[in-house]
């Protein structure tokens, strides 16, 4: 026991000493990027990591990171009991104390929405039907990411059990007034609702699958690309292949998405452009070419793509001359004398 509340309080400290070198790192970081440190928030950490520190790699383990400790570190159980040998928790001896409070929570809510309903019918009043809780945008917690929560090893049975009382929960007409202690074991489906959105691809009179896509912008350009598959490979510009751009550059930036899904020798694309330079209409291009190669990826490969940047649009423009200096940022030769 002595030795158990001992590693637990090493712990302790490790973990504040982790905590204070964050916040220290956060202030420096805050000040690197002209911010106030007090109101700069974890979504700022990362957007400046971002900014600072621009990478082709795309495995997300490989890029840097700045995360608060209790995110980076595995959580550790505290001590369960104190020095005289009680435990503190009341379900200490089931073996399981965080599972069994979680459902015993659940099932304390559960009670609770009853004796609400109950009170709403003798009143005779109808439930409004758009304060209801909406779930579809999110998933219940998956067997592994709830023993992390719980800091507990769970059998499947225990699980289902756990799905069971939450969707019991949940499926109540009230279950918005529990809507945060629900929250907490539901994760957000960004991946699947970005998905969701990706077109279903055509047919054509031959068979292929085919997609379109307008209104792709970037500069001054414009354009609309189609893609074909099962192809060969080909690229039509314009009616002209991929020396429609005489600098190599453009051409790398067509054929980027391609090499980076492994697609070059498996589609056909057509392309219709106007409008600008090639720099900006090879970036369009690019845009529509990856912005279609959506319905023909996995979904491993386009949460890559979407780390790699290709389906970020991108919006920069040409700044504007300034009144009373040369340019947009160009200014007259400052003398002293």
């Amino acid at each position: 026991m002595k030795s158990y509340l001992e590693r637990a309080q090493e712990h302790d400290e490790f973990m504040k000493r982790q905590e204070f070198e964050y916040k220290i790192g956060k202030r420096h970081l805050a000040n690197m990027m002209g911010e106030d440190p007090e109101t700069f928030t974890q979504k700022d950490v990362d957007r400046a990591i971002e900014y600072l520190f621009p990478s082709g790699i795309y495995d997300p383990a490989a890029r840097p990171l700045m995360k608060p400790p209790e995110e980076v570190f595995p959580a550790r159980k505290a001590a369960e009991f104190d020095e005289a040998g009680r435990p503190h928790h009341f379900l200490f001896y089931t073996g399981k104390p965080n599972y069994y409070k979680l459902l015993y929570d659940t099932v304390e809510n559960i009670q609770e929405l009853y004796k609400f309903q109950d009170r709403v019918i003798r009143k005779q009043a109808t439930p409004d039907p758009n304060s209801g809780l909406n779930l579809f945008s999110s998933v219940w917690l998956s067997k592994d990411q709830l023993e992390q929560t719980l800091v507990e090893q769970l059998s499947d049975l225990e699980y289902d059990n756990f799905l069971i009382a939450m969707e019991r929960l949940a499926s109540l007409p009230q279950s918005y007034k529990h809507k945060e202690f629900i929250e907490k074991y539901r994760k957000p489906l960004v991946s699947q609702k970005f998905a969701l959105e990706i077109p279903k691809p055509s047919y054509d009179d031959e068979g292929r699958a085919f997609v379109t896509t307008y209104e792709c912008l970037r500069k001054k350009a414009r354009g609309d690309v189609t893609i074909r598959s099962p192809g060969t490979g080909k690229i039509t510009i314009n009616g002209k292949d991929l020396t429609y751009f005489d600098d190599i550059q453009p051409r790398e930036q067509v054929i980027f998405p391609l090499v980076f899904t492994g697609l070059q020798n498996r589609v056909d694309i057509e392309c219709n452009v106007e409008g600008g330079g090639p720099s900006g209409q090879s970036g369009a291009i690019r845009w529509g070419i990856a912005w279609g190669l959506r319905s023909f990826v996995d979904k491993e490969m386009l949460e890559q793509m979407q780390v790699a940047g290709l389906l970020t649009r991108d919006h920069r423009r040409r700044e504007r001359k300034k009144p009373g200096q040369p340019g947009a940022r160009k200014k007259p030769t400052w003398k002293k004398r």
